[in-house]
């Protein structure tokens, strides 16, 4: 079932989503969904060909997998 979000935007942020809905003959919610979705899966999913490219990379693999070994250990500094 679908959630009910409130969300508070300034006039110019509502005028941009209205034109964008618009264009797409959209309503405003769901421009906004399609928008923040589209975002989302571009921005924090890689495709195949994108990890197939990634495991192919000995080097970074290593990499990684050192990286991940030395957070278990608690081996790493946080950098302001």
């Amino acid at each position: 079932m679908g959630k009910t979000i409130t969300l508070r935007i300034d006039d110019d942020t509502y005028d941009i989503f209205k034109t964008a809905a618009q264009a797409q003959r959209r309503t405003i919610s769901n421009f906004i969904e399609y928008a923040t979705l589209s975002h989302v899966t571009e921005e924090a999913f890689v495709d195949d060909h994108e990890m197939a490219a990634i495991l192919k990379d000995k080097e970074l693999v290593s990499s990684l997998r050192k990286a991940k070994e030395d957070i278990k250990k608690r081996k790493y500094r946080i950098v302001k």
